[in-house]
C-alpha cells in the first residue's frame, strides 16, 4: 500500500507545482488569452504550404548565415594564398576570396554549410515566387488582403537584393563578373550614373569598399527588414484568417481547417524538418557555386559561359536581347541597351505587381471582402495575364543562357537571339489568348458536369436504335465547389452622365473586356453564389 501512495503523492505535488507555475506565468504573461490563438484554423490544402516552405528556408538561411559570419572576412585587401587548395597556392587574391576557400577546405563542415546556405537561398526565393503566384491566380490578394500582397512583393524584392549581395561576397571571377554588370547598370543612369557608381564602389571599379558594404547589407540591414516584414505578414495572416477553397461548410464568414495546436504545429514542424533534410541532402550531393574552379576576380578577365542564379537570370537575358541602342543628348550618352532592360523593365515589372490589386478592383468595381479562393479557370483574364507574364519571364530566363543553348545544340547564336526577341513580343499575347480559351473551355466542361453529370464509361442503346452515354450526377461536395463561384459580371454602380463622357467610358470598356469571355453562372449557380456571399 505504501508503494501505491508514493506515486499518488508525487503526482499531486507535480500537479500543484504545475498549477503554481501556470498561475505565476499567467499573472505576468497573456497565457490564458492565447487559447483562441492556439485553436486558430489552418487550411490543409497543399498549395498553402508554399509560404511555409519559404519561411522554413529563411530559417535555415539565418542559422547557416550566422555560422558563416564566424569565418568570413569581408575585406578586399590583397593577400597571397597558401591554403589547402594547392592549385591556387601562391596566387594573389582578396581576403574575402581566401576566407571563402578556407571555409570550403579548411573548416570542418564548412563546404557543407556554404552549400546549404546557397541552396536555401534558391529555395527561399522560389518559395516566395510560387507563393505569390498561388495568391495571384486564386485572387487571394483582394480585399482585405491588399496590404499583405504589397508586403509579399516587397519581401520578394528584398530577397532578390539579399541574394545578389550574398552571391557577390566571395569575390570570385563569376561574382565579380556580375558586379561588373551591376556597375554598368549604375553607369547607365542618366546624369547621376557616375556618382552612383563611385559611391557604391568607393572609387573606380572595383574599388576597396564594395565587399564590406555588401556584407553589412547582407547580414544586418536586409535581414532585419526581412524579419520585420515576415513578422508583420504573419500577424496579418493571423488577423485576417487564411483564404480557403470553396466547399461544404466553407463560406466567406468562417475559416475551416485543422487547429494550430496540436495538429498544425505537428504537421508544420514535420514540414520544417523535411525542408531542412532535403536542403541538407542537396548540399551533400549537388555541388553549387564551386568558387575554386572560377578563381579570384580580376578586372581584366571575364568567365565564359557564366550564368547567374535563376532569380536574376531574367535580367541577364534582357541585357542579351536588347539591340545596341544609344542616344547622345546635351553631351550625355544614354545607353538604352542597358537602361531599358536592367532598370526600366524591372521597374515596370514590380510597379505592375504592386498596382495590380488596385487596378483589378478599379476595373471590376469589386469592393467586397473575399475569403474564398477563385479557381484560375473562373477568371480567364486574370489567369491569362499571369500566364503571359510567366511566358515573358521564361523567354528572358532562357535568353540569359543563349550562349550555352547555342553551343549545346549547335545553333547560331545570332539566330537564337532573334528567335528569343520575336518570342518575347509574340509569345505573351499568344499565351494570353490560348489561356483564356482554355479557361472558358474548362468552365463549359464544368457547366456540363453540373447539368448532365459525369460520364460513367457505359454506352447504352436506346429504343429508337441510337446510342447514348451513361452519366451519373456529381456528389454534393463537387456540386457545391463548382457552384460557389462569383457571378461573372461587373458589380459597380451605373455611371453618371458626366463619367460616361470621360474616364468612365474607359472604365466601362475595360470592365467589358475583363468580363467578356467569362461564362455567366446558371440560375442554380447564381442563387448558390448569392447565398454564399450573404453568409
Amino acid at each position: 500500500m505504501v508503494w501505491r501512495k508514493r506515486p499518488a503523492r508525487a503526482g499531486a505535488r507535480a500537479r500543484h507545482a504545475a498549477e503554481r507555475t501556470t498561475a505565476y506565468a499567467d499573472a505576468r504573461l497573456p497565457l490564458s488569452e492565447s487559447g483562441g490563438l492556439l485553436r486558430k484554423a489552418f487550411p490543409e490544402h497543399w498549395s498553402f504550404l508554399l509560404g511555409e516552405i519559404a519561411l522554413y528556408s529563411f530559417v535555415v538561411l539565418l542559422l547557416t548565415g550566422v555560422w558563416l559570419t564566424l569565418f568570413f572576412h569581408p575585406s578586399m585587401t590583397e593577400v597571397v594564398y597558401h591554403g589547402s587548395y594547392t592549385p591556387l597556392d601562391g596566387v594573389w587574391m582578396s581576403e574575402a576570396y581566401e576566407s571563402t576557400l578556407d571555409i570550403s577546405f579548411d573548416v570542418r563542415g564548412g563546404l557543407m554549410v556554404r552549400q546549404l546556405h546557397h541552396w536555401a537561398a534558391l529555395v527561399f526565393l522560389a518559395g516566395i515566387g510560387l507563393h505569390l503566384l498561388r495568391i495571384f491566380f486564386t485572387g487571394a490578394f483582394r480585399r482585405p488582403r491588399e496590404v499583405n500582397w504589397l508586403i509579399g512583393v516587397t519581401l520578394f524584392l528584398l530577397a532578390l537584393v539579399e541574394g545578389f549581395a550574398g552571391y557577390s561576397l566571395p569575390d570570385d571571377l563569376l561574382s565579380g563578373t556580375g558586379l561588373r554588370i551591376a556597375q554598368g547598370i549604375m553607369l547607365s543612369l542618366p546624369v547621376v550614373g557616375t556618382y552612383v557608381s563611385f559611391f557604391a564602389f568607393g572609387g573606380e571599379f572595383p574599388g576597396e569598399d564594395l565587399i564590406p558594404r555588401l556584407y553589412s547589407l547582407h547580414i544586418l540591414l536586409i535581414p532585419g527588414l526581412l524579419l520585420a516584414l515576415v513578422a508583420v505578414h504573419l500577424i496579418l495572416v493571423f488577423y485576417l484568417k487564411h483564404t480557403q477553397w470553396a466547399g461544404r461548410g466553407r463560406t466567406n464568414r468562417n475559416a475551416v481547417g485543422k487547429p494550430m495546436f496540436p495538429q498544425f504545429a505537428a504537421s508544420s514542424g514535420g514540414l520544417f524538418f523535411m525542408v531542412f533534410g532535403v536542403l541538407t541532402l542537396l548540399s551533400g550531393v549537388a555541388q553549387i557555386n564551386p568558387i575554386w574552379a572560377f578563381g579570384p576576380y580580376r578586372a581584366d578577365v571575364v568567365s565564359t559561359g557564366s550564368q547567374p542564379d535563376w532569380y536574376v537570370g531574367f535580367l541577364e537575358g534582357s541585357l542579351r536581347l536588347i539591340p545596341p541602342w544609344e542616344t547622345t543628348m546635351a553631351g550625355h550618352t544614354i545607353m538604352w541597351n542597358v537602361l531599358l532592360p536592367a532598370v526600366i523593365l524591372p521597374g515596370i515589372l514590380f510597379a505592375v505587381l504592386y498596382a495590380y490589386p488596385f487596378a483589378e478592383r478599379w476595373a471590376t468595381g469589386d469592393r467586397g471582402e473575399h475569403h474564398l479562393c477563385d479557381r484560375p479557370r473562373d477568371n480567364p483574364v486574370r489567369t491569362g495575364l499571369g500566364v503571359a507574364m510567366l511566358s515573358c519571364y521564361g523567354v528572358l530566363l532562357m535568353a540569359g543562357g543563349n550562349d550555352i543553348i547555342a553551343d549545346t545544340f549547335a545553333i547560331s547564336l545570332n539566330a537564337l537571339t532573334w528567335i528569343f526577341r520575336i518570342a518575347f513580343v509574340v509569345l505573351p499575347p499568344l499565351t494570353f489568348m490560348v489561356t483564356k480559351r482554355v479557361c472558358v473551355a474548362l468552365q463549359e466542361a464544368d457547366q456540363e458536369r453540373l447539368t448532365e453529370g459525369v460520364e460513367t464509361g457505359e454506352v447504352r442503346q436506346t429504343i429508337a436504335g441510337g446510342y447514348e452515354e451513361g452519366r451519373e450526377p456529381l456528389d454534393e461536395e463537387q456540386r457545391y465547389a463548382l457552384r460557389a463561384r462569383t457571378p461573372a459580371g461587373p458589380s459597380q454602380a451605373p455611371l453618371a452622365e458626366d463619367d460616361v463622357r470621360g474616364a468612365g467610358r474607359l472604365k466601362t470598356a475595360v470592365t467589358a473586356w475583363y468580363y467578356g469571355d467569362r461564362m455567366e453562372p446558371g440560375d442554380e449557380e447564381r442563387e448558390s453564389s448569392a447565398g454564399e456571399l450573404e453568409r
